[in-house]
C-alpha cells in the first residue's frame, strides 16, 4: 500500500479495494505480490493498516518536532 495523491482514488483490485472503501481511505495505491488468494490479500492489508505511523510518532523516534520534519 502506498499514498496517492488527493483525487487519484483507490487503486486496488478485488477484495483490498472493498478493505480501502470499508475503512473511508480515498487515495491509495495497492500491488499484491505473491498469493491472489482473496482471504491472504485481505489478511495483507489489514497488517499493512496495522502498522502505519502517524507523524507525531515518526518525529519522537527521529528525535524531533513537527515543525522540523515538515520544514
Amino acid at each position: 500500500l502506498r499514498p496517492a495523491v488527493p483525487g487519484t482514488g483507490v487503486i486496488a483490485g478485488g477484495a483490498v479495494r472493498h478493505v480501502m472503501d470499508a475503512c473511508g481511505i480515498k487515495d491509495v495505491l495497492s500491488k499484491s505480490l505473491g498469493s491472489k488468494n482473496s482471504i491472504n490479500t485481505v489478511k495483507a492489508a489489514f497488517d499493512a493498516l496495522e502498522h502505519l505511523f502517524d507523524a507525531k510518532s515518526i518525529a519522537k523516534n527521529r528525535g524531533k518536532s513537527l515543525s522540523e520534519m515538515w520544514g
